[in-house]
């Protein structure tokens, strides 16, 4: 395993890669790395013969400055819990690299109809910074397949979007997401929970479950459903932001007869913010 810092490097390997025709697997991540992100690189290993991970905290990303200062740091750790597993590069470029000119002349990429819903509408300016981020790394690891994590579902499909919208000869993959033994989704974020927090976090996937339970047992009044989901967060501890059952392909809001759903879910708890979702098919 080997750590570069420059895109002329990355992109030096990657075509010593493809001369000798070896399929390349890329897991994007902003580090503080966890179980779950491994799980993403174990998942490419088998699909690639090579695998690319990045590690680059992405201000563009980020509606609140505090939330950027806060955000860990842990390189070092990082490339310890990836020689663990088959990651043969890690790309850890610098905010300059990534940004020579910096970040306000910067080329901005905006998908749209993602800003008006969910996540869009409580992070204003988050997707766009996602989705400038995403498609410099995709341009610059020029890999077969990119991994990215179901939890952040509305960014899974914006990036699918992305791909498809501006052809990019990458498949973009989500893998399920990576659970404590609780129920309560892997995350970065997860860290900021005291230990009584952790246990009112489990609350968030619980609802989730519970919601679900409701629409397949016959449930098809979503507005009811979802506010009593909103009211149960509130109850247990969360600033409650939404919930919301969705169109699963597309994320239009469901009405009844939709059989492909999608059930998403976001609060705070302290100092962390959480989101979460689950399927719901009732094909």
């Amino acid at each position: 395993m080997q750590s570069v810092g420059t895109i002329s490097a990355l992109r030096a390997q990657i075509k010593a890669w493809r001369d000798h025709k070896q399929t390349i697997a890329f897991v994007p991540t902003m580090g503080n790395l966890h179980q779950g992100h491994l799980s993403l690189v174990r998942k490419a290993s088998e699909l690639a013969d090579r695998v690319v991970v990045s590690i680059f905290v992405n201000p563009l990303q980020f509606d609140d400055k505090v939330d950027l200062s806060a955000y860990p740091r842990t390189v070092k750790a990082d490339i310890q819990m990836l020689s663990t597993v088959d990651c043969d590069v890690i790309f850890t470029p610098t905010l300059d690299v990534m940004y020579p000119k910096g970040m306000a002349p910067h080329t901005n990429v905006i998908v749209p109809n993602m800003d008006d819903k969910l996540c869009g509408l409580k992070r204003p300016g988050h997707f766009d910074g996602v989705a400038t981020v995403v498609i410099k790394l995709l341009n610059i690891a020029q890999a077969d397949i990119a991994l990215f994590g179901e939890k952040d579902y509305q960014q899974l499909l914006l990036i699918k979007r992305l791909v498809h919208d501006l052809n990019l000869p990458v498949d973009v993959l989500g893998a399920p997401t990576f659970r404590e033994e609780s129920g309560l989704a892997m995350s970065s974020r997860n860290q900021y929970l005291t230990e009584q927090q952790q246990v009112q976090a489990a609350g968030l996937y619980q609802t989730l479950l519970s919601v679900k339970q409701r629409i397949e047992m016959g449930g098809q009044n979503f507005p009811a459903l979802q506010l009593e989901a909103f009211t149960k967060l509130q109850g247990l501890g969360f600033e409650a932001e939404y919930v919301d059952i969705r169109r699963a392909d597309d994320l239009a809001q469901a009405i009844s007869g939709d059989k492909n759903l999608r059930i998403l879910a976001a609060g705070r708890l302290g100092k962390a913010r959480l989101i979460d979702n689950i399927a719901c098919n009732l094909a």
